[in-house]
Parts: C-alpha cells; structure tokens; sequence
C-alpha cells in the first residue's frame, strides 16, 4: 500500500504540467484522485493516462464560479476529500502595468484568487471532517520578484499567498494543515510562455518536484503555513545548493 493509500485528493489544473505530476504521484502513492480542468476532453485523455488506481475526471471551470459550485458539489457527493491542490491558473498578459488589459487583469484574479476562495469555502467542511485534511496552493517566485512585465499573475500569486497564510492561521486549532509551493522555473507550457527563448532541458520537470507534494499531503505532515521553495527543497533532498 501507498502512502497515500485511503486518501481522497482533488489537483485542480491536473490534465497537463505540474497538476498531471501531483496527481501521477498520489495515484502511484495509493490515492483516490480528482482531476480537475475546464477541458472535458484534456482531463478524461490525463484521467486515462493514470491507469493503476482510482482516478475521477471533474469538468471544472475556474473563471465561471457556477462551475465551481457544481465541481464542489460534486466532491462532496462522494463524502470525502483529504486533499486539496490548488494547481490550475492562467497567466494573463506579459504588459506594462500603464497599459495592461482590465478584462484580462479580473479574468486572472477570478481564476487565481476568487476560485481558491470560493474552493476553500465550499471544501472546507470536507476537509474539517478528514483526520488530516491537507490543502496546498502552488504559487509562484513571481509573487515576490516583482520584475517588469509580470502583470495580473506576479500580483494575483501575491494575494494568493496572503489567502494561504490567512487561511493557514484559521484553520490553526483544526487537523487541517495549509501551505505553499513555489514551484520555480520548471519545464511547463506556462514556463514555455513565460521564456520562449530558454532551453527547457536545462529546468527541472514536474515530475522531479511530486514527491515534494506527496510529503506535504501524508497524514503525518507537520508542516503548517509555510511557503516552500522547491529549487531550494530540491536542493536538500539533493545535497546541492539551490538553483536561481
């Protein structure tokens, strides 16, 4: 039996990238696993692709917060979740601030912030009833870097970060344990967007950081409220120094 074995996980934006490696992992580790995306067709194909364990395709739309609902009422038709990672994201525009797009600054706020919160409202019931409820949100360096240019998603990733330690500090006194991941660059269409002009073998792949989220996922997982930098917890599990 896997670590995980028993264990319900919901991975939002799990049909590709980071989401597909968290929930490859908790499958591999014994997990019941939601896959959740707005693509029906992307997240059935991933679904599929995870043969060896039980694996739920979830149609779930984070800018549309009628989707939302539905997928939470879905989760919770089937009586338990454990886990929650909140994956999914859009980037938005690479623009000046002057010049950036209003719709395109609040779809990405829907999607990045408004989402989670409407996620963690209507999960947290479920994840208060787990013996050890879990919740991870992936954010970003580019919350904290402030370069030129990082727009809706630099900004909307800091105040995904301010959801999480607010959050985190709530749920204190429960059995529910809420922290971050940074991913840094690693090797993902978003990266691809991001820096067209790099070469993707010289980053890390999402499959290098999974085991990073199946130890922030077990039962017996201490860490609370933390922001954790996976080049630098890369590092250590490597006995390297971290990766800039």
């Amino acid at each position: 039996m896997g670590q995980l074995h028993g264990r319900t996980a919901l991975v939002t934006g799990a049909n590709r990238g980071i989401g597909f490696a968290i929930a490859e992992a908790y499958v591999r580790e014994g997990a019941r696993c939601i896959l959740s995306g707005r693509n029906p067709a992307a997240v059935r194909d991933a679904a599929a692709r995870l043969a060896g364990g039980e694996v739920i395709p979830l149609d779930l739309d984070l800018e549309r917060p009628a989707s939302i609902a539905a997928a939470v009422d879905a989760v919770a038709a089937l009586g338990r979740l454990d886990i929650f990672v909140a994956n999914g994201a859009l980037l938005g525009a690479r623009a000046p601030m002057l010049q950036y797009p209003l719709d395109v600054w609040r779809q990405v706020f829907q999607a990045n912030v408004h989402a989670n919160l409407q996620l963690i409202q209507g999960l947290d019931p479920l994840l208060r009833a787990s013996d050890a409820g879990r919740v991870i949100f992936v954010t970003s360096g580019a919350a904290r870097r402030l370069r030129p240019g990082g727009g809706s998603y630099a900004v909307s990733k800091a105040a995904l970060d301010a959801l999480a330690g607010i959050y985190a500090r709530e749920v204190a006194s429960t059995r529910i344990r809420v922290n971050s991941v940074a991913p840094e660059p690693t090797r993902t269409e978003m990266r691809a967007r991001v820096a067209p002009d790099e070469d993707p073998l010289t980053l890390k792949t999402p499959q290098d950081i999974a085991p990073l989220f199946v130890e922030l996922a077990l039962p017996d997982c201490a860490h609370h409220g933390e922001r954790i930098d996976a080049n630098e917890w890369l590092a250590k599990r490597r006995g390297a120094a971290p990766a800039r």
